[in-house]
């Protein structure tokens, strides 16, 4: 199978993600054993004996040689590597020498090239062999929340308890229209723009609106900053301990966590634990707290958590805002008051039921500081998941000078798949081929630990990027507009059929891949808006697009209900250059985990392009990757519910319409 991936001209090739070349497939276990292939052509077989595998191992490099072996159609070369005992990073390539000249032969994923010089060099990731994320969490579809923009209670929600924080000198401004713009200019006498207005979203209004998120199959919430603070998204906390005044109480979010509970509804909620606020009972920068923060006395029991150039005016502060100080992570007052043995934050929540927590800018805080966290709330509820933000891929990112240990099972349960939307994106907008997305999804799933992967968080949009059907209608670069640009930016009719069309894949994949699928509120209803604040925009009561919100209910449907779709093994196409494939399948009653599961299967068809492709799907498509696809029976369109038979071929024969595609499932 390998020789139908080597280039034409390449006399000697391999590709990592074929079972025929590398065995097994993706991340290893610690102390797991791989064998890889490098094959020749016929021609090559005197240089055999020259070939090499050179290996990075943590510190350790070692040159290895291989033994030849008859391949199909030609040689290759075997060799046996075994994994290190400890977690990391295992990178690999080869080389060896025809006639008198040294060649070499890497790649990133898949097939790679080969070279004069070094190449770049293939990654395993090696992983604690326990490592385990709560199933319950991969089974999953996630619903984002801005608190402040998704519900009010009654007619005014929150709105009357804004004055609490305009009665203690904070800019605070109640919008009285649910359906206004969010302020983006500085307010009249202000030299800067502020978040500091309120639509009066609620926690009720949240509760009240639990039977809608089941309608879309969700079976969590991650709610954005709730606690206490000076600003409306609240990323500048106030105080932990204290639900924000404009959302409700406490007692209001113990009975949405518990409604939410009975409906099979867990909460997440989001930890800012690289800063506080100046504006808190912490730092205390304007002297509003009883008890002295560490900006008004040395001798407050906060003073340690923070790093002062010259007490008390100059400090550190996250990315320069002098409003948002940051704490020193591992200070033992800090670690005790975040994860600490006795009454913790992380205790004190989960004594209220929530024990899931998405942690802000995770890039940005010391491994050993998520080590703690994951290790205390595994230690209150082994269910509990630790969702980090990283934007990049996570198995191999640097920050804070060093490779960072998210993935290896000690840390991070799941972390936010952005490069899963910016690889939908490209290919649906045309930028990228079917190729290309299909390298960049299955790469994901060569390098990411198996329990990770399968929870990764499989986002579209979020409070940080431009909304999803903003960007499918063809949104100018955000980055090359100023915020009153941005509140300018207007779409024509085309543009948004074809936005929402591209939408509708977009989220069509999203339930189709491994992962879990994250909706960000008021994107199944077609809400548009450039980067924050736009983003951020009150849910459209009463102007949803009832066909986008019927669709995402059908494709969350078949998610919630099939097996395969949710938690069987997976495989992926590039069907010509327009065509994306997906095949799920559950087959003897287990599924990718060996968990007890229905078996299922299903497959989902994307086709980006503004004419009609008519395609024959078959199971040799689906070579890569380390799962077996194989198609019988027939299958039923969870979204137009048309019927299609496989046929005596073992093909699948359909007919995709312009901006189009199927999920089917049996």
């Amino acid at each position: 199978m390998g020789n139908a991936f080597a280039p034409e001209a390449a006399a000697f090739w391999h590709h990592s993600r074929l079972l025929s070349d590398r065995a097994p497939q993706g991340a290893l276990r610690a102390g797991e054993s791989v064998r890889m292939y490098l094959n020749l052509d016929e021609s090559l077989r005197g240089a055999a004996q020259s070939a090499r595998l050179r290996v990075w191992m943590q510190e350790n490099e070692l040159i290895l040689p291989g033994v030849l072996e008859e391949g199909e159609p030609g040689p290759r070369v075997a060799f046996t590597l075994k994994m290190p005992e400890r977690p990391g990073l295992v990178w690999y390539y080869f080389f060896l020498d025809i006639d008198g000249r040294r060649r070499y032969y890497g790649g990133s994923s898949g097939i790679g090239a080969p070279g004069d010089d070094p190449p770049e060099a293939y990654q395993i990731t090696v992983y604690d062999g326990g490592f385990q994320t709560p199933e319950w969490f991969r089974r999953s579809i996630v619903y984002q929340i801005f608190p402040d923009r998704f519900r009010r209670d009654g007619l005014r929600g929150g709105l009357d308890r804004v004055s609490e924080h305009a009665k203690i000198g904070r800019r605070a401004v109640a919008q009285e229209d649910w359906d206004e713009t969010p302020l983006y200019r500085p307010l009249p006498g202000a030299s800067e723009y502020e978040p500091c207005d309120y639509f009066g979203g609620t926690l009720e209004g949240i509760r009240e609106g639990l039977a809608y998120l089941k309608s879309l199959g969700v079976g969590a919430i991650y709610l954005n900053p709730i606690f206490e603070a000076a600003s409306n998204h609240r990323y500048n906390t106030a105080d932990y301990r204290r639900v924000d005044p404009v959302l409700g109480t406490e007692d209001d979010l113990v009975r949405l966590a518990r409604e939410a509970g009975a409906l099979g509804i867990r909460l997440m909620l989001d930890g800012v634990f690289s800063h506080t606020g100046d504006d808190s009972v912490y730092f205390d920068r304007f002297d509003r707290y009883k008890a002295p923060g560490a900006y008004v006395s040395k001798d407050s029991p906060y003073y340690g958590w923070y790093t002062f150039l010259h007490w008390p005016d100059r400090y550190l502060s996250w990315w320069g805002f002098p409003t948002l100080p940051e704490v020193r992570e591992l200070a033992p007052g800090y670690v005790d008051f975040v994860a600490g043995a006795g009454d913790s934050l992380l205790a004190y929540w989960a004594a209220r039921d929530l024990t899931s927590w998405r942690l802000d800018v995770a890039d940005e805080l010391p491994d050993e500081f998520i080590r703690i966290l994951r290790a205390r709330l595994k230690a209150i509820d082994p269910e509990g998941v630790l969702l980090g933000e990283v934007w990049e891929d996570a198995t191999n990112k640097i920050s804070m000078g060093h490779l960072r240990a998210y993935c290896y099972g000690h840390e991070l349960d799941s972390v936010m798949n952005y490069p899963f939307f910016a690889a939908i994106s490209e290919f649906l907008l045309g930028r990228e081929d079917a190729a290309a997305l299909n390298h960049r999804l299955a790469g994901q799933r060569e390098r990411y630990p198996k329990p990770m992967y399968y929870a990764l968080l499989n986002l579209i949009g979020s409070h940080d990027t431009v909304r999803a059907m903003s960007v499918l209608a063809g949104a100018p670069d955000r980055d090359a507009l100023g915020r009153v640009e941005q509140a300018h930016v207007r779409f024509t009719p085309e543009q948004l059929l074809s936005g929402k069309k591209r939408l509708k894949l977009a989220a069509l994949l999203q339930m189709a891949m491994p992962g879990v699928p994250s909706i960000y509120y008021g994107d199944e209803a077609g809400a548009l808006g450039m980067a924050d604040p736009f983003n951020r925009a009150t849910y459209p009561w009463g102007r949803e697009d009832t066909d986008l919100l019927a669709y995402y209910r059908l494709i969350c449907r078949a998610r919630s209900e099939c097996d395969a779709l949710k938690c069987g093994l997976a495989s992926f196409a590039a069907v010509g250059r327009d065509v994306f494939a997906v095949s799920r399948s559950i087959e003897d009653g287990r599924d990718a985990f060996g968990s007890p599961a229905k078996d299922s299967s299903a497959l989902a068809l994307v086709n980006r392009s503004e004419e009609q492709q008519r395609v024959s799907i078959t199971a040799e498509l689906f070579s890569e990757g380390p799962d077996r696809v194989a198609f019988f029976g027939a299958y039923r369109d969870a979204v137009g519910g048309a019927c299609v038979s496989v046929r005596d071929d073992g093909s699948l024969r359909l007919t995709l319409p312009p901006l189009g595609g199927v999920l089917l499932v049996r």
